[in-house]
């Protein structure tokens, strides 16, 4: 059975998972992430940890960092985890055509 993230730790998890795949410290991907680089490591580990959720435009601009689509950090599941990040890196002739595959409108 596919492992189900709760809501409260889904994007925790996604973002630090996401952050070591791109070899990035926590303050270099604040930093990246144009936060302000004296807080910049405090932010994402309280991110990381489920403390804080940051804002829409702060994730977009996380997701842009780590070269992942900003609802990869939102996919409860790691299998839709998956499927996102691979959607995502098809043309968009290649999206059109799974989506008829699946037989989405």
């Amino acid at each position: 059975m596919p492992r189900a993230l709760e809501p409260s730790t889904v994007f925790s998890q996604r973002l630090r998972d996401a952050r070591l795949e791109a070899g990035l410290s926590q303050k270099a991907l604040g930093i990246r992430a144009e936060l302000d680089p004296f807080v910049a490591s405090t932010r994402i580990n309280r991110y990381e940890r489920g403390i804080h959720i940051p804002d829409p435009t702060t994730a977009a601009k996380l997701a842009k960092v780590l070269g992942v689509p900003v609802e990869y950090f939102y996919a409860r599941s790691d299998r839709m985890a998956r499927m996102i990040r691979a959607f995502d890196r098809l043309s968009a002739t290649e999206q059109e055509r799974a989506l008829r595959v699946v037989g989405a409108p």
